[in-house]
């Protein structure tokens, strides 16, 4: 009779066990479709800043290249200004020498003796000297003025491409960040929403793995065999595991998160 009433109790828990593993599996299931659909938002927002992050970077660069070349114009103006500046003296120099020596050929006529005649000379020569030094300068200068010239046409034109450049990126950066803010917006409630579904200890663990990430992946898919993540092969016994949906599994290599095509396949659904 004892034995009886003991296979009765027994045949009548075994149903509640199945039922109770079958509630865990349930369960592990809801968590991994919960942690994919928050990873599938998280990584549509690192989307949308990803894009965004790039265009202020290229607006940056761009508007850096512009001041350099902005302060390359600016000296090359300033050393223009300089050699017209030395031409501008040496004008005046060689006029300077021109009365010096028209001069000394006046006083020529005036001398006493040779000795003075001759001093008279080298004076004279002197002054035809420091005129053939001030042209020779003078052509320097102009010649620097034409190669500089030329350098300021190329600059000014790679800036006007430039300018163009930087007003395409701006409008392009505010069509972005007017199109994607509510997007982004939007993506940011659902994710809140959905963080508060998943277990404190489960949802630490997602952020820590994704902070860890450079890509912000803490949940993958299994994909020909292997992580999504990190792309190390997994055992078949492990991927059975997976399959399974009776404990949550990470990858050896990576640390992520691994889910199966029908977790996919319910999220995608939903």
């Amino acid at each position: 009779m004892a034995k009886k009433e003991a296979k009765t109790k027994a045949a009548q828990e075994e149903p509640k066990k199945i039922f109770k593993a079958e509630d865990a599996d349930k369960a592990v299931e809801k968590r991994l479709i919960a942690l994919y659909s928050l990873q599938k938002i998280h990584s549509q927002i690192d989307r949308i800043r990803i894009i965004r992050g790039e265009l202020p970077l290229e607006v940056q660069d761009l508007e850096d290249e512009i001041a350099g070349l902005e302060t390359r114009v600016a000296k090359y103006n300033d050393s223009i200004k300089e050699y017209e500046q030395t031409i501008s003296d040496n004008k005046a120099k060689v006029k300077e020498c021109d009365a010096l020596i028209a001069k000394y050929q006046a006083d020529q006529n005036k001398v006493k003796n040779n000795r003075e005649y001759e001093s008279l000379e080298k004076e004279i020569e002197f002054q035809k000297l420091e005129k053939q030094l001030c042209e020779k300068k003078d052509r320097e200068a102009l010649n620097g003025i034409e190669s500089y010239k030329e350098q300021l046409a190329k600059y000014e034109e790679q800036i006007d491409e430039k300018k163009k450049d930087l007003e395409a990126k701006k409008l392009e950066l505010d069509e972005i960040i007017q199109e994607n803010e509510e997007k982004e917006k939007n993506l940011l409630i659902e994710a809140e929403k959905h963080e508060a579904l998943i277990d404190e200890r489960y949802l630490t663990a997602y952020k820590k793995i994704r902070s860890a990430m450079r890509n912000g992946l803490a949940v993958v898919t299994v994909d020909r065999d292997a992580c999504g993540g990190c792309f190390s092969k997994i055992p078949h016994q492990r991927q059975m595991d997976i399959r399974m949906h009776k404990k949550i599994i990470v990858c050896e290599y990576c640390g992520r998160i691994l889910v199966d095509d029908s977790i996919v396949a319910e999220v995608e659904e939903a």
